[in-house]
């Protein structure tokens, strides 16, 4: 074949290939930007309806077990610093459409000077003075009502295993199976908001204050009073607790409901696990809180 030849034969593939070569980058280009619009609407839902949460500890048994998942919704207090997903904004007061929370709403909270969220309940308002006295919640100058239930039966598993700051309160059921029995304490705070807590003997946050809570902070106690690091305890290394009352600006958000919990026998490349370590009896649990008339 002449030379001549060849090359009209090789301008001609080349022109054929352009097109191809750009139809492909454009297809990605497409795809990339797809990815993009879909991960930023995500983050966004996430920052400022709702996200889902992982309970990580015991400080809110018995309403919350290590393993739950649940849902937060971002709107009720509106929007401040900590809503966005990741909380990377500077740590500046006051809120958006802001709304304080009511006594008893389960919050998520960022402890001043940090940036993880913790989980607890709103027991303080603006204002309100509270004490604890031989483990007794003093609001206002009254003691909170307080009524003694039947015993929690929690069944043991690598998420709720009632270790070693539960010895001597596991049992065996009636059904032959382990449980960890804990006692249980209802309280109701004068808005009529009532819920159980855990009380299992003296503890450093039995004896507390009296403080007064001021203007734009709420005070938080977690359910599991002797373990939790909540108002009561310092901020830091060691103790972790949330320092005192705590700016409203750091309430992220109001706890829904469980979505499904797990107790912690899953193996993440062993897919048949993930379905035997569900806790089915959790899944729906919601986690407003309950008003006495």
């Amino acid at each position: 074949m002449p030379n001549d030849a060849l090359a009209v034969d090789a301008a001609a593939s080349g022109t054929a290939n352009a097109p191809q070569q750009g139809g492909k980058r454009s297809a990605l280009w497409r795809e990339i930007k797809g990815l993009f619009w879909v991960l930023l609407a995500v983050l966004l839902f996430h920052s400022f309806v709702a996200k889902p949460f992982y309970i990580p500890s015991e400080s809110m048994m018995p309403v919350l077990l290590k393993g739950d998942r649940l849902v937060v919704s971002k709107y009720p207090y509106g929007w401040s610093w900590v809503s966005p997903s990741f909380h990377l904004f500077p740590q500046v007061g006051g809120r958006l459409f802001g709304r304080l929370p009511e006594r008893g709403d389960v919050v998520i909270v960022t402890p001043p000077g940090a940036r993880e969220d913790y989980i607890k309940r709103v027991i303080g308002l603006p204002g309100d003075t509270l004490e604890v006295r031989g483990g007794r919640l003093i609001l206002n100058g009254q003691q909170v009502r307080r009524e003694v239930r039947p015993d929690a039966m929690i069944p043991l598993d690598p998420n709720a295993p009632c270790g070693i700051e539960f010895i001597g309160f596991q049992v065996e059921g009636a059904d032959g199976k382990r449980y960890c029995r804990l006692p249980i304490v209802r309280e109701t705070l004068p808005n009529g908001a009532t819920y159980d807590t855990i009380d299992v003997g003296a503890s450093p946050g039995d004896d507390y204050g009296p403080v007064r809570v001021p203007a734009n902070h709420v005070f938080l106690m977690g359910d599991n009073r002797d373990r939790s690091a909540d108002s009561r305890f310092e901020t830091g290394a060691g103790v972790n607790g949330l320092g005192g009352p705590v700016p409203w600006e750091n309430i992220g958000g109001r706890a829904e409901f469980i979505t499904f919990s797990l107790d912690g026998t899953t193996s993440l490349f062993n897919p048949l696990s993930w379905f035997g370590a569900l806790r089915p009896d959790r899944a729906g649990a919601s986690l407003r809180v309950h008003k006495r008339v």
